[in-house]
């Protein structure tokens, strides 16, 4: 079904889906029939992206997360890994929504969903494009520092020292390539309140070795 390459590599809705199917008797019988063929790929219930078959390009797993549940911004560990901060690669996309925190898996991947405040997930949220055409939504460094540390289950960090070990050895951070620090981001989220004690060492941990 020739007409399923007009979607590329961008995730649509079924309503999407059903209008380039008008032309069936039983829209839903044929979307069965595509999913069941491997044509199309749920991501969850209502949302697809097409199958390689269809596609030129690589799924941009930044805009799926962005896609599947939202509002939200990717984070923690998938930001690090985007800005090259930390060496591994990442399996899990990890993202920062205001709604519940979730969990989806699928065809593509596995994408985690931690929820906070809309006054938090306001800070430090920026527009990013790897393929210089569809964007997404992501942490800036220091706000991916700071959710990793929020979000981090059991992690206290009672000392600058303790945050050089947990950046040093336990992410091995690289910031060479990081640029200038925008130490306001990390202010503004210190001043909500959230692990504050541990924010408050980070920033100072930086601004003194960056």
């Amino acid at each position: 079904m020739e007409q399923l390459r007009n979607f590329g590599i961008v995730p649509f809705s079924r309503g999407a889906l059903t209008s380039l199917l008008q032309a069936y008797n039983s829209p839903n019988d044929k979307i069965s029939s595509l999913i069941a063929n491997g044509d199309i790929i749920p991501l969850k219930k209502g949302l697809y992206v097409v199958s390689e078959r269809y596609r030129s390009e690589k799924l941009i797993m930044e805009v799926l997360a962005n896609q599947i549940y939202g509002p939200s911004y990717v984070s923690l560990d998938s930001a690090l890994s985007y800005y090259g901060i930390i060496p591994e690669k990442v399996n899990v996309v990890t993202s920062v929504t205001v709604k519940r925190s979730r969990k989806f898996e699928n065809q593509t991947g596995n994408f985690t969903y931690f929820s906070a405040s809309k006054n938090y997930i306001g800070i430090g949220v920026v527009s990013e494009s790897s393929d210089g055409v569809h964007s997404f939504l992501i942490a800036s460094p220091e706000k991916a520092l700071c959710d990793k540390i929020i979000f981090t289950r059991n992690l206290r960090l009672a000392s600058v020292k303790s945050v050089a070990e947990f950046l040093n050895d336990d992410l091995r951070a690289d910031f060479s390539e990081t640029g200038v620090f925008d130490f306001s981001v990390i202010e503004r989220c210190i001043e909500l309140g959230i692990k504050k004690r541990e924010l408050s060492l980070l920033l100072k941990y930086l601004i003194k070795n960056y």
